[in-house]
């Protein structure tokens, strides 16, 4: 813990609880925001006069592969995909992540504090994904962990098809993709119906299986499953499967969801979009649009953004967020798809996603609003100390 407070003072402060912005000071004790508004600032801190600057919660991305697909490597950094199993369920991002990669610099440097990270798509069950503070002064992983368990990824579409079928293996469809899906939960509840025989029979007690203890802990509601799915028809096809074993989910990266909102706004599954900028790299990914962001928003669903990193740099979430105002969303609620909408995504908006009394103090100053494109950080705070400064 810091032993001194600090200070923010004369800043226009950005809470994003609040709609509009006011000019204030916020204060920082130990890792929290212990005030903010207009309140007379202590004799016994470290004072930061920001003349002006705009202070935000920091900023979050929902979905990365930040440390399993490090920057500037080949494979010697790609750990994201163990292409192996269809299902390896039992695999765990936070054993595949270098803190070391340059990416969790860039993150800083653009106020970005939190990411989920989680494995790649190839897969039909990746593995468990991990939210983690993008710096810390250890360099020892666990120091930035925020929250294990913070989902299971799972992937329709595409991407396991292709990687499945040039092993001539099932799944080679995507009929063959949503059956392992539903298969591998199925066997997840028989293993549960046989740990509850062998409490009563302990010579009945199966052998433990660490891919079956995690899907389990989505099916008991213990984390949510993170399901890839671009196109309309396998978002539908998430939706039923997520309704037939009644779990929680989220739906990454969403790219034609907005061309089936309304069926889409009556299940109201949390929403991560992106990456958004960029050519669409594959025929999934043809009908992405950043006007798809407002639609969603419209519609009352639980929007967030994301890049994708390392598929497009982290630091361009505040740019995918700027072009889509320039697409007609309001500016507060792309203001929330970077704070707020994956804080709550993520189960975390009790500690990160806002400035508010109590909450963790991650905060990015900036001397202009960061959806203009000449804006530059100015300060980053991660835990309320200052990693970063320009």
């Amino acid at each position: 813990m810091n032993a001194r407070k600090k200070a923010l003072v004369n800043g226009l402060l950005y809470t994003v609880k609040d709609r509009e912005p006011f000019y204030g000071n916020l204060l920082i004790e130990g890792d929290k925001i212990a005030d903010i508004g207009n309140f007379p600032v202590p004799e016994d801190c470290d004072v930061y006069d920001l003349e002006g600057a705009l202070v935000f919660p920091g900023f979050i991305d929902p979905h990365t592969h930040l440390g399993i697909y490090e920057q500037g490597m080949g494979f010697e950094g790609a750990d994201g995909n163990e292409l192996t199993s269809p299902n390896t369920a039992n695999l765990f991002a936070l054993d595949a992540i270098n803190p070391s990669d340059s990416g969790f610099n860039d993150a800083i440097k653009a106020g970005i504090t939190t990411s989920f990270i989680i494995p790649g798509s190839g897969n039909v069950i990746g593995g468990v994904g991990v939210v983690v503070k993008n710096w810390s002064e250890d360099i020892i992983l666990e120091s930035r962990v925020v929250k294990n368990y913070a989902g299971l990824k799972a992937a329709l579409g595409e991407n396991p098809k292709r990687v499945y079928s040039s092993k001539k293996m099932c799944p080679s469809t995507r009929m063959g993709t949503a059956a392992t899906l539903r298969e591998a939960f199925v066997e997840a509840l028989n293993y549960q119906r046989k740990l509850e025989k062998g409490k009563k029979d302990p010579e009945k007690v199966p052998e433990r299986n660490l891919k079956l203890e995690n899907i389990l802990k989505v099916i008991n509601k213990e984390m949510p499953l993170r399901i890839h799915a671009h196109r309309a028809d396998d978002i539908a096809t998430a939706i039923r499967i997520a309704q037939e074993f009644d779990i929680e989910m989220s739906i990454e990266h969403s790219s034609e969801a907005h061309l089936i909102v309304d069926y889409v706004a009556k299940f109201n599954y949390p929403l991560v979009v992106g990456p958004s900028l960029g050519v669409p790299s594959k025929i999934e990914t043809k009908n992405k649009t950043l006007k798809s962001l407002k639609i969603l928003s419209d519609a009352g669903l639980t929007v967030s953004i994301t890049t994708d990193h390392p598929v497009l740099p982290i630091y361009q979430l505040i740019h995918a967020a700027a072009l889509a105002v320039r697409e007609g969303l309001d500016e507060y609620e792309a203001l929330k798809m970077i704070t707020i909408n994956p804080a709550k995504t993520l189960g975390l908006e009790h500690r990160v996603g806002t400035l508010e009394i109590g909450k963790d103090a991650d905060i990015a100053v900036y001397d202009k609003h960061p959806f203009n494109f000449t804006a530059k950080c100015l300060y980053t705070f991660v835990n309320g100390k200052c990693a970063y400064k320009s």
